[in-house]
């Protein structure tokens, strides 16, 4: 069988004695959009976080591409092709477009981080137009733009989207999305984090269920999409 891309098994994540994730295993294998879906508080970011080195692993393993995260630290990962939009967007408000795209590219020599923006604010017509705006002046929907674009800077093969539709317009949540599924559909692998459980599960080729810290479904994600129970637990987040 073909080694997944990204591999997590037993993690556990405690912040004290909370045990925000408790022993999940799941797996996202190259060219897959697999979603974690689930309430707040449900355990979806902690999970990220464990992988991208903002939480601390209490025990179990996460490799990619069988190599293990858990000793690399974050310029590391972004160097094996790991990008990152977090939750919240988290844009440096009080510097440009143009600074915050330079900043997700730091590690890249000032060429070839010129020649990816040049590229990204192609994709991103509202960046290109914004390219000198503080973004701190922007709106939800550019800055979510602006925190996807940033994630991209270092050409991932793997991309992890924490909410990115988190408190957007219904018209930019749609277009987030099928900007989501055309990174996919382009190569690039995908972690996808939301509450939107309808459209989550609409691009998305798996999907794993989360409550309470742990794992409570998973499978191909149309057939979860037709599961009556799936609709009734996640009505108010579809």
């Amino acid at each position: 069988m073909t080694t997944p891309l990204l591999e997590v098994s037993n993690l556990n994540v405690s912040y004290g004695p909370i045990a925000a994730v408790r022993g999940i295993s799941f797996c996202v294998n190259a060219g897959e959009l697999v979603t974690i879906i689930g309430a707040n508080g449900a355990g979806k970011t902690s999970t990220l976080n464990a992988i991208t080195g903002l939480a601390t692993v209490a025990s179990g393993t996460i490799s990619f591409d069988g190599t293990d995260l858990l000793s690399l630290p974050v310029e590391r990962k972004a160097q094996l092709g790991i990008g990152v939009s977090p939750e919240g967007r988290r844009v440096f408000g009080d510097l440009t477009v143009r600074e915050n795209l330079i900043a997700g590219g730091i590690s890249l020599p000032a060429r070839q981080a010129e020649a990816r923006i040049d590229t990204l604010v192609e994709r991103f017509p509202i960046l290109k137009e914004r390219i000198d705006q503080e973004s701190g002046t922007l709106s939800g929907g550019e800055q979510q733009m602006l925190a996807i674009a940033r994630g991209l800077m270092t050409s991932p093969r793997f991309l992890i989207l924490d909410e990115p539709s988190l408190g957007l317009a219904p018209k930019i949540v749609s277009q987030v999305f099928e900007l989501v599924q055309q990174l996919n559909q382009e190569g690039v692998s995908i972690l996808l984090v939301e509450q939107n459980v309808r459209k989550s599960l609409a691009i998305a080729h798996r999907a794993y269920v989360m409550e309470l810290g742990q794992i409570v479904r998973d499978g191909d994600a149309s057939n979860l999409a037709a599961d009556p129970t799936i609709h009734q637990a996640y009505l108010g987040a579809a």
